[in-house]
């Protein structure tokens, strides 16, 4: 069972795909494109490339817990997403994801310019890893 993480953008969307056992996030990419018909062939592309069974895509509330025009294109996706692939997609609250991950990329020494290159791949990375630990944490009770 592998599942990818997807933190939609503007221009940018983030991928992260786990390993087989569903325990670790490994692949990541990024998709450089403001059109979502290009996005969602690209997303099905990978689907296929990795065997991809199941998509968490970020769910990007407001901090006070309201849905704005992010959440709401983000939910959008999500039904063309199942449609497009057969697979179904959790909404996964993403609050944050970004921000830690510059965080992360700049204690690492990385510039802006080079942070803007993965940051979306490494949010992805770390809505997977949220994800996965919440998988895990069911599945024990």
């Amino acid at each position: 069972m592998k599942i990818m993480a997807i933190d939609y953008g503007d221009a940018h969307t983030g991928i992260a795909i786990s390993d087989y056992t569903g325990t670790l996030a490994g692949y990541s990419t990024v998709i450089n494109s403001r059109k979502q018909e290009v996005v969602v062939q690209e997303i099905r592309r990978i689907i296929a490339e990795h065997g991809v069974t199941e998509l968490v895509l970020g769910y990007p509330k407001n901090m006070d817990g309201t849905l704005g025009p992010r959440a709401e294109k983000c939910e959008a996706l999500s039904h063309v997403l199942e449609d497009v692939t057969g697979l179904s997609v959790t909404l996964w609250d993403e609050r944050r994801s970004t921000v830690e991950a510059h965080a992360i990329l700049f204690n690492n020494g990385k510039n802006g310019r080079q942070r803007k290159k993965v940051v979306d791949a490494v949010a992805a990375s770390l809505m997977l890893e949220g994800y996965l630990t919440r998988k895990k944490l069911e599945e024990k009770r």
